[in-house]
């Protein structure tokens, strides 16, 4: 059971990793290699309280790279451009309304 929610976890982040550094094959491979890093140092806790924080600090960070990092690209005026989708910071890409922008300025 804890192996399988394991490899869930480990597969998780890698897919992470491969959307947000996608076309960076240096993060790529460093983030692959630091995600394998972890779980083998990992791979002989026994205690069930340690297993199910690391599971959750995995699923945190499989979250914060998911949403909270946006590679910035170099465009042709040589200027750096990010292109965040709705999965990054949610609701915070949204436009504010007009009755939004009231509610501050007030």
């Amino acid at each position: 059971m804890v192996t399988g929610e394991a490899l869930i976890a480990y597969r998780a982040l890698l897919r992470a990793t491969r959307k947000s550094f996608a076309g960076d094959t240096e993060m790529l491979k460093a983030s692959a290699s630091e995600i394998r890093k972890k779980f083998d140092e990992n791979r002989h806790v026994a205690s069930g309280s340690d297993i199910t924080r690391l599971l959750e600090e995995a699923r945190e960070a499989t979250q914060f790279i998911s949403t909270m990092i946006v590679q910035a690209k170099l465009n042709e005026r040589g200027g750096y451009e990010v292109k965040a989708s709705q999965d990054h910071a949610g609701a915070t890409l949204e436009l504010p309304s007009e009755e939004m922008l009231r509610k501050t300025t007030v």
